[in-house]
């Protein structure tokens, strides 16, 4: 874990994936570390370095217009804006971004926006996210991880009944104070910059919401594995944190993996090496990379879909609204997607009788097979 929380905002180093206009699916600000900034990277961020750079020596080759997502089951060792370069090289993508940061010492899903589906970010950044995750107790670190360094220490150690009665104050909308080392602005300063340079940073609790939180087995004294599902904002280092003193033995993390993020689980994730296989595979003329991609409208699956003539799709396209009449009018309002001839078109708001496009997908170019290769 690293300077960040456990679910952020697509890569602010990367200005390419940031939506084009504030509207209401925008989430709040970034919290994306400055690439390799990170103050507590360390070991793990060098290996990251490595990882992303491997073939920095080949021939630069053109960017092209990929647009799906890519669930990549994130490796320890690598950050989150490192992942990022990495598939954007792969799949020589002339854009890409990440829906949620996952430190260097955690594994597991990292969406990866390709192109034009960097603009359904935000939908599931709003998603629930679930990790799995291990408090080792005796000893709190500044980090709240195994990175930092030890500032207090306890020879108490928990009983399972001990943390079980517990879990309920964690459930719920709680009020939460975010690690020292985080990337929550303080007087435009990162917090983890200031705590690196030895200021002392009081960061204010703020409400976060923890739909579940249970014990999934007691390995020893020392260490327990949860599992969490949360919404947006949620630190699970200030779960453990905040576990730890309560039960008067203080804890940190020591082991993480996100399982969840939106729409995409465990099924839609793939690793690293195999889609590096993939894209030397769809290289050599055997398979392709619509492969391993997911459809765009994926990120969108809890918002209604409504289907509309050529002849308003033309409309909505330059940007003009459409009026709805007649007797298949959606009864609805908000915010829906758009399709032409099961096609994603655009995202839009229905109001007073209107269809007013927000967004306009322009999908020329590679995109997701039918459905994913078993396969890859």
């Amino acid at each position: 874990m690293n300077s960040r929380p456990a679910d952020s905002e697509i890569d602010s180093q990367n200005p390419e994936a940031r939506p084009v206009q504030k509207n209401n699916f925008s989430d709040r600000p970034r919290d994306e570390s400055r690439g390799n900034n990170d103050p507590r990277a360390g070991k793990q961020q060098r290996q990251g370095n490595h990882q992303g750079n491997h073939q920095g020596n080949q021939p630069r080759r053109d960017r092209r217009d990929i647009h799906g997502w890519i669930v990549l089951d994130k490796p320890i060792g690598m950050t989150s804006t490192q992942a990022v370069a990495v598939v954007k090289r792969l799949f020589q993508a002339k854009r890409a971004g990440h829906a949620g940061t996952l430190d260097p010492l955690a594994s597991g899903g990292l969406p990866i926006a390709l192109g034009e589906a960097t603009k359904t970010v935000p939908f599931v950044m709003d998603g629930r996210k679930r990790y799995r995750f291990t408090v080792r107790w005796g000893e709190e670190r500044d980090t709240d991880d195994t990175e930092g360094q030890v500032v207090k220490t306890s020879d108490v150690r928990p009983s399972a009944e001990a943390i079980r009665s517990l879990l309920p104050q964690f459930t719920g909308v709680i009020e939460q104070t975010p690690p020292r080392y985080s990337a929550i602005k303080v007087q435009g300063e990162r917090a983890y910059d200031l705590a690196r340079d030895g200021e002392i940073v009081e960061l204010a609790p703020r409400p976060v919401e923890i739909h579940r939180l249970t014990l999934v087995e007691q390995q020893d004294s020392e260490n327990s594995v949860f599992e969490a599902e949360c919404g947006k904002g949620t630190y699970v280092r200030a779960l453990a944190r905040d576990m730890g003193r309560i039960l008067g033995c203080y804890g940190h993390i020591c082991a993480l993996r996100r399982t969840l993020v939106g729409p995409f689980g465990e099924n839609d994730m793939i690793p690293l090496e195999q889609l590096e296989a993939l894209c030397n595979r769809a290289a050599s003329g055997e398979g392709s990379l619509a492969d391993a991609l997911l459809p765009v409208e994926t990120a969108l699956d809890d918002i209604p879909a409504l289907a509309v003539t050529r002849a308003d799709a033309a409309r909505l396209h330059r940007g003009q609204a459409v009026l709805l009449r007649g007797r298949d009018a959606p009864n609805c309002s908000g915010t829906v997607y758009v399709t032409v001839a099961g096609r994603l078109l655009a995202l839009a708001e229905i109001g007073n009788g209107e269809l007013i496009p927000k967004r306009v997908f322009n999908l020329t170019g590679l995109t997701a097979s039918t459905g994913r290769n078993e396969k890859v």
